[in-house]
């Protein structure tokens, strides 16, 4: 271990002897695996008989990362999974900053507070709402890192093959949407027209808005274009075009015209659930912006491989995380709308303890209810130092200090 390493494994070890992690139901079905400070490769295939003999394991190794199964197995320490015996498993939902658009942009906090109102979109609008899943079968979690984690431990889940549970993903994510569903075309004989060979009826294809008791993505779609024809009637077109890139080749005038339409006859178009009072271009540049744009923002974040596999091995709730020093903390869907890592996951085992450090870059920090404009040579409390040095943004010590740290093989 290096000088950093030590910090932390101290820091842990200490956090640890005194809290056990929080067990998972029935833990003795699960598999758990761990990271070190002092080894490069995950030991799993582990299972513990009693929760004694895990508090004994955590305090004694002190693992920088700690995870546990979301399935079942009838025995979780046998060394292969086909010995294992697949019992079932949770349904997870992982969301994780990192696939945030301009996440490298981003500071930490940033991060977290986009990633915190991505799961509250995923709760609400398609767990709760769309799936009728009820708040107490609903597991939060923060991750410790950039992201969180929701479990669902119903019975009806829990045999879920792969292929169901990437059916589900698609079904959050929007992944195949037909836009001719959710706006059907309504067919309306216009007129006759006699021919040389009979009568060709001339027919208008409107389209059709969701009615107002619909639900799943019928309901979000109808909404979601509610949104764009208020946007369209109350922003300058230009802006209008910004706002919705899939139109951004469309002529101004042509927005114009459609602008002067909706004004007249938004406050009907939704009562009589019909496009069929639009001109055929306007319903184009509708129907185009819902399945171009709002389509993928109005479906809901999840890292597919986590919710399809079936034998995942995730976070263990009150264990730490080895790259911020931060708990993986439990909490309520009521809770999820407030909560800031940096405020209520940071483990009061941490003290205020000066601790000397060199970081790595000028960076600022407000953890705690403190602010700090951190650059070169400084000292800040052992509760910072834990995350900044897990973060990578600061070695432990002072510069020459650090320098004159001896290799250790």
């Amino acid at each position: 271990m290096d000088s950093n390493q030590r910090f932390l494994f101290k820091a842990f070890r200490k956090y640890y002897r005194a809290n056990m992690p929080i067990l998972p139901d029935r833990f003795t079905r699960r598999e758990f695996g761990f990271m070190f400070f002092d080894r490069t490769y995950v030991q799993r295939h582990m299972g513990f008989a009693r929760p004694d003999d895990l508090r004994r394991f955590m305090t004694g190794q002190v693992p920088s990362h700690s995870y546990y199964s979301t399935s079942y197995y009838r025995k979780p320490d046998a060394p292969t999974m086909d010995e294992k015996d697949w019992m079932g498993a949770e349904l997870i939902f992982d969301l994780d900053a990192d696939h945030l658009d301009g996440a490298k942009e981003m500071t930490y906090s940033e991060m977290l507070v986009q990633i915190r109102s991505e799961m509250m979109h995923l709760v609400d609008s398609f767990l709760l709402d769309d799936l009728g899943f009820t708040e107490d079968q609903v597991h939060i979690t923060f991750s410790g890192g950039r992201g969180y984690h929701a479990h669902v431990r119903t019975p009806d889940i829990m045999t879920l093959g792969t292929h169901e549970r990437r059916e589900l993903v698609d079904y959050i994510t929007g992944s195949g949407l037909n836009i001719d569903w959710v706006f059907p075309y309504n067919r309306v004989p216009t007129s006759q027209v006699v021919t040389g060979g009979g009568v060709r009826t001339n027919v208008a294809k409107d389209r059709l808005i969701p009615p107002a008791d619909s639900g799943g993505w019928k309901k979000r779609m109808r909404n979601g274009l509610m949104d764009v024809v208020n946007d369209l009637c109350d922003v300058d077109p230009k802006v209008f075009k910004k706002d919705y890139p899939s139109i951004k080749g469309s002529k101004t005038d042509t927005l114009v015209k459609a602008q002067e339409e909706l004004r007249k006859t938004r406050g009907i178009l939704f009562e009589k659930n019909t496009m069929a009072i639009l001109s055929p271009s306007t319903q184009n540049i509708l129907v185009k912006i819902m399945k171009e744009d709002m389509a993928h923002r109005l479906s809901g974040e999840v890292d597919e491989p986590v919710t399809a596999d079936i034998k995942r091995l995730i976070r263990l709730p009150g264990s730490v995380h080895g790259k911020s020093g931060l708990r993986v903390t439990p909490i309520s869907r009521q809770e999820l709308t407030d909560f800031d890592p940096l405020q209520m996951a940071v483990p009061d085992e941490y003290s205020d303890e000066e601790v000397k450090i060199t970081m790595r870059k000028p960076s600022k920090l407000d953890m705690k209810g403190q602010h700090f404009d951190l650059d070169g040579e400084t000292m800040v409390p052992e509760w910072a130092a834990v995350f900044l040095i897990g973060r990578k943004m600061a070695d432990i010590g002072f510069e020459s200090e650090v320098r004159e740290q001896p290799k250790l093989f």
